[in-house]
């Protein structure tokens, strides 16, 4: 089990009705797309052509402090507020699919942004599919 699975099982009241396998997956996605965002945009600086990677660097980072953010969030549940949270989630949508769109465009030179491309793709899902369930 992991860990953001066992904080939510031990959550003493109810979580409002949210879906808690979609909600653990979430937060997962989230932070590990917050460390992968920050890894690639520090792989990014380290490249020759650094210059011709701005873009994606700044995107990175802003979709890492999105995800890290929203992660947290979702990590709280005392006095839930659910039209933050959906903005949360829309916004994190949002970062994830420029950031992935932004790596895929150097996916095929920079093994790096091909895994961060692929890790925002995966955030980005798990934030739609959570916004979903949220009715």
């Amino acid at each position: 089990m992991t860990t953001v699975a066992e904080m939510l099982r031990t959550y003493p009241k109810d979580l409002g009705g949210v879906d808690r396998e979609k909600l653990r997956d979430c937060i997962e996605a989230c932070l590990d797309c917050s460390q992968t965002c920050t890894a690639c945009a520090d792989a990014c600086l380290s490249e020759d052509m650094v210059a011709e990677l701005t873009k994606c660097i700044r995107t990175c980072t802003d979709c890492a402090d999105v995800c890290d953010t929203t992660g947290r969030v979702l990590s709280r549940h005392t006095g839930y507020d659910a039209n933050l949270t959906r903005a949360v989630l829309e916004a994190c949508a949002a970062a994830c699919k420029a950031c992935g769109d932004e790596c895929a465009q150097h996916a095929s030179m920079h093994e790096h942004c091909r895994v961060c491309s692929e890790s925002c793709r995966r955030c980005e899902a798990a934030c739609r599919e959570l916004l979903a369930g949220l009715g």
